[in-house]
């Protein structure tokens, strides 16, 4: 199976053979996004001659638009409801669906030189769900009908439904709400969450794939407060004036993904198994918007797959659906696998070794000057209380969407516990021996050298096997700005609810934590001074 990084290669090497940079298509961390990314790339793939990078699976809205005007990623696709809301900051009701998406459109173009091209068609504006029988039960229908049940319901949100004002903080002032009970739970878990029972409410999105396969009810807007949603191409302008042909190419798209066409590319995504790119491609094929359709059995399966789901979306619901087993998930992703963990052993040695270098000479010069060690220390402690994917954030502008800005993030949390290592193991040395190596005549280097580091050496390594196990942990985060890594499959595995793909990644995450304590422990004890 052909990986995202290999074909970002093959881009970069076929780009610059041809003169030109590749074009790069992002996208967000759920499987819709990814889908309208690759039904962009693979069109203009099609229909140009440009070549495409795609860097998929970013995380949330901000990181797009922040990687977009930076020119980190040329376009990717957005909802004007978030166009209104959090790009453009409104905080007034957003209009009917054309003016709102014209005023996003003009606001866009002439403050950022953003361009918002025409729509795919689909409305994937938020709504909130209940279980059908619950919902009966208790004789809802509408979002207003909550109020009466509101302290008994127990609700699951999303974290950017939670916070957003055209989410549940918005919706309970224009209704009324004060819900007893409400959790933050990762989207795609909701539905596992609500079938067993665990919550009553959640919010859904319009064309989740998913509400062809739960039996849930989605409640009425009755006060028409969810804003339109409608997806659309978002490209920097200085990508539409360099790539001419681009317009051409994304407005076959134009009004052609219905709903219904979303939900079963969703389904396809989120519950069969299908690749975001296999998806996006059955639907290119069924529509004749690409060439003559592949002669394959996985693309035929494919298109199969959509047709079924388009033609009979009840039927979909009532088909029993079992996602591979743990071990035929890892059989289809062994390469994958071997590409990421090198990516991610890449990025932890990177980063610790460069933390290393550093904190080390640091460290020993802290030893001796009081008032550098707590400038150093305050400084380090400072940069471990930054939330690590803001500290993600933060860098790319400096570094770009790429591993460096994944690598500085690990070197700044990998400074601390080398600097304070290094520094208590050299001013840990007895300082009788310090004052024997001076009676026999050593200089201050001498000392430091010879009697002081020795010595200091398995509290510095005790240092770098501490900032070692950290990295490991935390460059699973690498994933949610496209850096690689372990981290890409439980990104993948989150946004897929798929738990299979989940372990792939936090398995081998764990035990390459595990042998690099174990490891490193070992060269620890075996430097420490024989008594």
């Amino acid at each position: 199976m052909r990986t995202y990084a290999a074909i970002a290669l093959a881009a970069a090497v076929a780009a610059a053979a041809a003169g030109q940079a590749p074009l790069k298509v992002g996208s967000k961390k759920f499987a819709e996004s990814a889908v309208l990314a690759e039904l962009m790339a693979q069109v203009i793939e099609a229909r140009t001659d440009y070549v495409v990078d795609r860097k998929l699976n970013l995380q949330g809205t901000m990181l797009c638009w922040e990687a977009l005007r930076t020119g980190e990623i040329d376009l990717y696709a957005d909802y004007t409801g978030t166009g209104w809301a959090t790009i453009l900051g409104r905080v007034d009701a957003a209009p009917d669906p054309l003016r709102t998406f014209f005023e996003v459109q003009r606001v866009c173009r002439e403050q950022f030189d953003v361009h918002w091209l025409e729509p795919f068609g689909l409305n994937n504006t938020y709504a909130l769900a209940m279980r059908a029988d619950r919902a009966e039960e208790l004789g809802i229908r509408s979002i207003s009908d909550l109020r009466v049940h509101q302290r008994d319901l127990r609700a699951g949100f999303g974290s950017e439904f939670g916070e957003r004002a055209d989410g549940y903080r918005g919706l309970r002032a224009r209704y009324g709400l004060q819900l007893g009970d409400v959790r933050v739970l990762e989207h795609a878990l909701g539905y596992e969450a609500i079938a067993a029972g665990q919550i009553d409410l959640m919010d859904v999105y319009s064309t989740d794939g998913k509400l062809l396969r739960f039996d849930l009810r989605v409640l009425e807007d009755d006060r028409r407060f969810f804003p339109p949603y409608h997806a659309a191409p978002v490209v920097r302008g200085e990508t539409m004036r360099t790539h001419p042909e681009l317009a051409d190419a994304l407005a076959l798209l134009a009004f052609r993904v219905t709903d219904q066409d979303a939900q079963a590319l969703n389904l396809m995504v989120e519950t069969d198994g299908f690749s975001a790119q296999a998806a996006a491609r059955a639907f290119l094929e069924l529509e004749e918007l690409v060439d003559a359709p592949r002669e394959s059995l996985a693309a035929e399966r494919a298109r199969a797959a959509l047709q079924r789901a388009r033609r009979a979306p009840a039927k979909v619901a009532l088909e029993a659906r079992t996602r591979p087993s743990f071990f035929a998930t890892l059989s289809r992703s062994w390469r994958q696998l071997g590409t990421r963990l090198f990516e991610h052993l890449l990025l932890v040695l990177a980063a610790v070794g460069l933390a290393t270098g550093i904190a080390v000479p640091a460290g020993l010069r802290m030893a001796s000057q009081p008032s550098l060690r707590a400038a150093l220390l305050a400084l380090a402690g400072v940069v471990q209380t930054i939330p690590s994917l803001a500290l993600l954030v933060f860098l790319i502008p400096l570094l770009g969407l790429s591993m460096w800005s994944a690598i500085a993030a690990l070197f700044l949390y990998a400074l601390l516990p080398i600097l304070r290592n290094t520094c208590t193991g050299v001013l840990g040395v007895p300082a009788d021996l310090v004052d024997a190596a001076r009676g026999m005549g050593m200089r201050d280097r001498e000392i430091l050298w010879r009697v002081q580091l020795p010595l200091a050496l398995p509290m510095i390594l005790a240092g770098v096997r501490t900032a070692t196990v950290i990295s490991v942990g935390f460059a699973v985060l690498a994933a949610f700005i496209g850096a690689g890594g372990l981290g890409g499959f439980i990104v993948d595995g989150l946004a897929l609810n798929d738990m299979p793909l989940l372990m792939i990644g936090a398995i081998p995450a764990a035990a390459l934590a595990l042998v690099s304590d174990r490891l490193l422990g070992r060269l620890e004890r075996a430097l420490e001074p024989t008594r």
